[in-house]
């Protein structure tokens, strides 16, 4: 990481996980089939899956299976775990990352910005995802809904902010999702919102997002600009586009 002068604040980037660094419906969406398979429920469309990308688990099986009760709930959360974890020892298992995402990283840490994740994964499934993608020392600080409630809560980036030092003037949540957007304006911190992931990009804009980016290559400029915020005018750096 290059060096930054004595009086340069800290920048922190705090990257959601499925669906904008790691492309991971499909497995999802499969997970979720399978497992409601196996205890013999009925499963959602798989168009309605993606719509909980985000959630902790418990809260997203919540959401897609409304009507069962929190002990066959629970029962659905361990099928869907163990469906994913037999999926990752699969031999032609794929759960690739967004392209450009390695070069969007070293650009950001060339630049001084400490990078984190808030994510709805457990911590295991977030290790898998970065050791799989050489990722596992990318990352200053990790936070998941075992550590804090889950999105939109706040506390994940609360907790994030503690771990590194930065600011919330400082300090960005990058994420797909209206619940990370909602995390954001939640804590205080800027809102940047991609349009590759699993929410269209017109419940970003509704949700609050500060800046959208439709490309890879065009986020290291947006939390460049979002992490230092202008003292004449802060509203303009955090204009949606």
């Amino acid at each position: 990481m290059s060096s930054t002068a004595a009086d340069t604040p800290l920048r922190l980037a705090v990257f959601d996980l499925d669906g904008t660094i790691v492309d991971s419906k499909a497995n999802i969406v499969r997970a979720v089939h399978e497992a409601a398979a196996l205890m013999k429920v009925e499963a959602p469309p798989a168009h309605e899956i993606p719509r909980v990308i985000g959630l902790s688990l418990t809260e997203a099986l919540g959401t897609l299976f409304p009507v069962l009760e929190r002990p066959r709930l629970l029962e659905l959360d361990q099928a869907y775990r163990d469906c994913f974890g037999r999926f990752r020892s699969e031999a032609g298992f794929d759960e690739p990352l967004f392209d450009g995402t390695h070069d969007v990283l070293d650009a950001l840490d060339s630049e001084g910005v400490l990078l984190g994740i808030a994510t709805g994964k457990n911590m295991r499934g977030v290790r898998h995802v970065l050791e799989r993608h050489g990722l596992s020392n990318r990352f200053v600080t990790i936070q998941t809904p075992e550590q804090a409630p889950g999105k939109p809560h706040p506390e994940m980036l609360y907790r994030a902010m503690a771990e590194t030092g930065a600011l919330p003037a400082h300090t960005v949540m990058i994420g797909d999702t209206s619940f990370d957007i909602r995390m954001a304006r939640n804590a205080g911190v800027s809102a940047l919102g991609v349009a590759w992931g699993n929410h269209p990009v017109t419940e970003l804009q509704a949700a609050g997002s500060h800046r959208l980016v439709d490309r890879l290559p065009d986020l290291m400029q947006a939390v460049l600009a979002l992490t230092t915020p202008s003292d004449s005018s802060p509203d303009l750096d955090r204009s949606k586009r």
